[in-house]
Order: C-alpha cells, then structure tokens, then sequence
C-alpha cells in the first residue's frame, strides 16, 4: 500500500492529547517521520508507542511554546538532523477565560497572544528555511469560527484567532511563487477537552471526534494539495476563500 507522505518529515505541535495528538498519528500513518511536539513528556512517550505500532516513528520534543528561543532551537536542531521540513502543523492552542474584555487580566491576555499568535509566528519564523528546502512545503495551522463571530466574553480567543487567521494568510501571500502552501483549518465543534471547558453543558456525544478530522491534515499535507491561503472548514468539509471588505 502506498503512503502518500512516505519520506516525508513532519512537526506537530500540541500533540499530547486531542486534534494534535490525532493529527501526528493520521500523519504517521501516512508514512511521515512526526517531530512530536508538547510540554508533557509521559504524553509524548504515550505518542510514541502508537505511532510505532503504526509502523512509523518519531522524534519527541518536550517544549514548553511560550519558550520562544527553545523554538528557535528546535528550526536548527531539524535543519542539523533533515536539512529540511516537509510539514509543519500549528495546533497548540488554549481557551484562556470567557469574560468580559474589561475583566480579562493582562496575565491572561498574554498568555493567549504568546500560545495562540507569537509562538505560531516564531515556529513559522524558524522553520520557513527548512520548509522552503522541501520540494513541496505545507503549513497548516488550526483556526476557529471564533476568529469570525465574535462572540462575547471570548475576546482573547477570538482575537488570537483573528491574528492567526491574518498571519497564515500573509505568509501563503509571501510563498505564493514558491513549492509551499499554507492553509488554515477550522475543525468546527469537536469532542476535545477545550471544548468541554467552553461548553460544559453540552452533550459531547452529539460532536465528532479529533479522529473524524485527522485525515483531512493528511490532504493538507500531501504534495498533491495545490491550494493556499484559505481556510478548510470541517463542519461543511469545504475550502473557503476569506473575503475582503469592499
């Protein structure tokens, strides 16, 4: 049987648990080598074992994303090993608090910009070179409906997401005449412990799992995929171009 991404050399972040731990194993399955990145290591080690039972193997990163130079680190660790990344997917992410934009703390603000924007925009920082290096480079990084609505009391997401949204989109625009796409993924409700905090009272049983959406992050990574700066909604299983303001 043939793997579509047999060869290739792919990071994930977050990895430990939930969309990014069902991504790097989709991914795997693949045929692709995870650079599996998140901050606890008795996760990791968990990863491992069922990617190995897959057939594929990884290398494990225990690093804390708020550790900006340790990222920087990570880019030259893989250009010293590969010389070159195939894939790289953004998924960390957190919630921080639903409340009132004038109660938000500034530790919380932070903390949701570092997580959600800057560390994205370090990794991309560090690993351009690298993806620039591959015959056919593909970023993806996990977006939300948030970034859209609006809501109130989810400021601090929702404007981390917005940003995100805006930072892919850029850097697809700077790597339009080069092998490399960048796509945003919108896994839209899922069965994730994120979710669960944001909704406690909702039935989970009623949404689909981390493992519904997995082999969608194997389309977007595949050098087939031929689309760039847009945004893969999973709830409509359609690409959506982002549209300007008049």
């Amino acid at each position: 049987m043939t793997k579509p991404l047999a060869g290739r050399i792919a990071l994930v972040t977050g990895c430990s648990r939930g969309i990014g731990r069902a991504a790097a194993l989709a991914l795997a399955e693949a045929g692709a080598h995870i650079v599996a990145v998140a901050r606890t290591q008795g996760a990791l080690e968990e990863l491992d074992d069922a990617i190995r039972q897959a057939g594929s193997s990884a290398t494990l990163v225990p690093l804390d994303l708020t550790d900006f130079d340790a990222i920087d680190r990570l880019g030259l660790s893989i250009h010293e090993r590969w010389a070159k990344l195939d894939v790289v997917v953004g998924n960390a992410g957190i919630l921080g608090n639903l409340t009132p934009l004038g109660h938000v703390t500034p530790k919380t603000w932070a903390q949701v910009m570092d997580i959600n924007v800057t560390a994205n925009w370090r990794l991309l920082r560090s690993v351009d070179p690298l993806l620039r290096k591959s015959d056919a480079g593909r970023a993806v990084f996990v977006t939300s409906g948030a970034a859209q609505k609006c809501r109130a009391y989810w400021g601090p997401y929702s404007v981390s997401k917005a940003a995100l949204d805006a930072l892919v989109r850029t850097y697809a625009a700077e790597t339009e005449t080069t092998a490399i796409k960048a796509m945003l993924l919108n896994p839209g409700p899922l069965r994730t412990s994120m979710r669960k905090a944001a909704m406690p009272g909702e039935d989970e049983t009623t949404l689909k799992t981390p493992g519904d959406l997995a082999p969608h992050f194997v389309r977007l990574a595949s050098p087939d995929w031929d689309q760039s700066g847009k945004i893969y909604d999973f709830p409509s299983d359609r690409v959506l171009t982002p549209q300007m303001a008049a």
